[in-house]
């Protein structure tokens, strides 16, 4: 699928709140949100040509959703340390919290943050070895 763009969609109970987070944490910018759109809120968050995007959404007719489990991660590979150490650094100014992962690859290659809505990013040290 070359040249597909890929979102990922997360239900949320406070999306001004889990927004603030990822747009201060990771640097996106929103790109687009909706109100009341047959009963959705939604927020979609992301870098304007980037190839994907992350959408969170609350549905005005379901409980609120549970923490996504410890596993379901976001993985973000920063190739220069310096950049790795300033988006850690943004990442705690934006309210994510470190937090310790049960996998040992990423305890030892990288952080991994919550979000205030128990949601998992890592932010690994290093390129991706394609």
């Amino acid at each position: 699928m070359t040249g597909a763009v890929m979102r990922v969609a997360r239900a949320c109970r406070d999306i001004d709140v889990i927004a603030a987070q990822y747009v201060g944490g990771l640097g996106f910018d929103v790109l687009s949100s909706f109100r009341d759109h047959e009963g959705f809120d939604g927020i979609i968050l992301g870098h304007p040509r980037g190839p994907y995007h992350l959408e969170f959404i609350r549905d005005h007719r379901a409980p609120p959703p549970p923490s996504p489990h410890e596993e379901q991660l976001l993985v973000f590979y920063l190739d220069e340390a310096v950049d790795w150490q300033r988006r850690c650094d943004a990442m705690l100014a934006a309210g994510f919290t470190v937090v310790q992962n049960a996998n040992p690859f990423w305890e030892r290659n990288g952080r991994t943050f919550m979000d205030m809505e128990g949601g998992r990013v890592v932010l690994h040290r290093g390129a991706w070895p394609r």
